[in-house]
């Protein structure tokens, strides 16, 4: 299981539906540091539809405490930022629950410390340079579903559920 860590997550939509992606990718959601909304937020339960109650929801109180637990041997950190220089094909695929993709918050990204610190294991997805970025949550599905298809989309359905 692949997990999503979102740094200080700003808009609910956005959480909400990447909660809804999780749901169906079968991923662990981490919500880290300080929110820009309740977590009872209407917004954020709407864009995750009746999907929310399903979400595997981890909220970690700091960034510092996100690092402690994740920042180890037994973990595989993938950074996503535009300014990165390699691209996402290059994240490990990994469905063990040791890879963990860090997000940063939808106004600034990550930090240009957290870059700086781990510029090797940070992934961008290439655009025209026409947009400043992408949305996160659709940066979520684009990178989440490209390991799982790298990985033959093992544990999930392969045929049509209506």
């Amino acid at each position: 299981m692949i997990k999503i860590a979102l740094i200080e997550p700003e808009i609910p939509q956005n959480t909400g539906n990447i909660g809804r992606i999780c749901v169906g990718a079968d991923c662990e959601l981490l919500l880290v540091g300080k929110l820009g909304f309740s977590m009872d937020d209407k917004y954020m339960k709407r864009a995750g539809l009746d999907y929310w109650e399903k979400v595997r929801l981890q909220r970690i109180e700091t960034i510092s405490e996100f690092f402690n637990k994740y920042d180890t041997p037994e973990y595989t950190l993938a950074f996503l930022s535009k300014k990165a220089e390699k691209i996402y094909t290059e994240i490990p695929a990994k469905n063990d629950g040791t890879l963990v993709l860090v997000f940063g918050k939808e106004t600034l990204g990550l930090s240009d410390d957290i870059l700086q610190k781990y510029a090797e294991r940070s992934y961008r997805i290439p655009t025209t340079g026409n947009v400043r970025s992408l949305n996160i949550a659709n940066t979520v599905s684009i990178v989440t579903f490209d390991v799982l298809r790298r990985l033959n989309f093992a544990g999930l359905e392969r045929k049509i559920c209506l």
